[in-house]
């Protein structure tokens, strides 16, 4: 068939779009190269592949088109990915975005085969599909990702059974905990965001292919057929929402910053607990740098750097909630800036969980330094209070006799542990010397009794869930 006079005059100006019939002057190269998003969007190659594969097999299923046309462009839709792979594929702004250039590259293999592809669906559904299966792989991921690193956290934990720590509120010392308990405490944080990781999951694990630009579609398609071709639990209700929704972004966005939060926070407690002035752990050298003027310093940077980059990911999560909050219904351009966003979180995440889970293996307790502290900040104190509301003392009184006990303590700079039985007995009316096993840093731990405490047996029992959550098939 002729070209018509304003099809050649597009053509000779540039390729043309697949949506410029209705333009009568081309796309200006300035527009191209402001709107193109294929410089971020080819990362959802396979995805797109994988969606367009399952789309023409319901086509022919449905008998839109022949199931020779669809074994044409699935044989068609693989040999671009395989070009995808090797890199022999060529990206170009004219062409906007990943689905136009699969498109593009299909029609110039297949023809007119190539060219039905596109029936019964819109960029806008399609893209939403492509994003919706991309975070779902992603998650899968990251999930593993925090799978391992709560693996490393118990392998140290089992490794330094036995060992106590000061245990600190207000960055002050509070109380004395198991350092297992407390290498635990990272376990049930990283389970809450794979929890939420999982919960978040499922609201992405919805199909909105065949939702079409925001209305549906007249042709006899049948969504239920892809959605179980590509794995989806459920099938999107509302065609306006559904090619428009990003909610499951935002969710996603917000759960991978929170993981990232605490990877911070577990970051800045090792950065501190690394100094000199705490002392306590000793980083591998293999995940620390130096320094370019300093000889002597062995710096904490990857922390430093997990630190940093969850600021990064909190940004994100602002950003994509300022993206949405002023669109109408259905889809809009501006959905196209979702994606560098939400692909930097979950890069980011990545890399964070790449590197936290070895250096975790790789740390140690420096014993000696730790326990030579333990007498240091009355750690003891509460023990000791808990003894005196054992016997009778209201919690206010003992609360209060504690506190003038401590007071001593530190007038002498000595600890509790060293006090006269007759100076507990000014403070403590029937002062009974067998109160003293209450008092010392391991005794405190060993007197904890109540589920979740930091004393062995409990902790232990701990230790052997996990063992059983981490490593058991159906966890991991």
């Amino acid at each position: 068939m002729p070209q018509s006079n304003d099809s050649q005059q597009a053509s000779a100006n540039g390729p043309q779009k697949v949506w410029g019939g209705v333009f009568r002057e081309p796309t200006d190269k300035r527009v191209e190269s402001f709107s193109e998003s294929v410089s971020f969007d080819k990362r959802l190659a396979d995805h797109d592949i994988d969606g367009s594969i399952a789309h023409a097999r319901m086509l022919a299923a449905c008998e839109i088109i022949t199931a020779e046309e669809a074994t044409a462009i699935v044989d068609g839709l693989e040999e671009i990915r395989g070009e995808i792979t090797a890199g022999r594929f060529e990206f170009t702004a004219a062409k906007e975005d990943i689905h136009l250039h699969i498109e593009s590259a299909l029609t110039t293999k297949l023809g007119d085969i190539g060219r039905k592809l596109h029936t019964a669906r819109s960029r806008n559904d399609q893209v939403a599909t492509d994003l919706r299966l991309y975070c779902r792989h992603a998650m899968d991921r990251i999930d593993g990702g925090l799978l391992e690193l709560q693996r490393s956290f118990l392998g140290f934990a089992m490794r330094e059974q036995g060992l106590v720590i000061p245990g600190y509120t207000h960055l002050r010392r509070a109380q004395p905990v198991l350092a297992s308990h407390q290498l635990l405490s990272w376990c049930e944080k990283f389970a809450r965001d794979r929890e939420r990781l999982a919960d978040c999951r499922g609201r992405t694990n919805v199909l909105p292919l065949g939702s079409g630009a925001l209305a549906g579609t007249s042709l006899p398609i049948d969504r239920e057929h892809v959605k179980h071709a590509l794995g989806f639990t459920a099938v999107a209700a509302n065609s306006l929402d559904a090619a428009s929704d990003r909610d499951f972004v935002c969710e996603l966005a917000f759960v991978l910053s929170l993981a990232a939060v605490h990877l911070s926070q577990w970051a800045e407690e090792w950065i501190l607990w690394s100094t000199e002035e705490f002392g306590f752990l000793q980083l591998p050298e293999g995940f620390c740098t130096g320094s370019s003027i300093m000889p002597q310093k062995i710096n904490p940077d990857v922390l430093e750097l997990i630190r940093g980059k969850s600021a990064r990911m909190i940004g994100n999560v602002q950003s994509l909630l300022v993206l949405l909050k002023g669109l109408p219904t259905a889809y809009n351009r501006d959905l196209q800036e979702d994606k560098e966003s939400i692909f930097d979180s979950i890069d980011t995440l990545q890399a964070m969980l790449g590197v936290a889970a070895p250096l975790v293996a790789g740390t140690k307790f420096d014993h000696a330094r730790v326990v030579a502290t333990l007498g240091r900040g009355h750690l003891d104190a509460t023990s000791l209070m808990e003894a005196l509301i054992a016997q009778g003392m209201p919690q206010r009184t003992a609360h209060e006799t504690v506190g003038h006990l401590v007071r001593q303590a530190m007038t002498r700079n000595v600890s509790l542990t060293e006090l006269t039985d007759q100076e507990f007995s000014r403070e403590c009316a029937g002062w009974d010397g067998t109160l003293r096993s209450a008092l010392g840093a391991f005794r405190a731990v060993e007197r904890m009794d109540s589920f979740g405490s930091t004393a062995p047996a409990r902790v232990a029992d701990q230790m052997a869930l996990w063992q059983q959550r981490l490593f058991s098939s159906a966890d991991a």
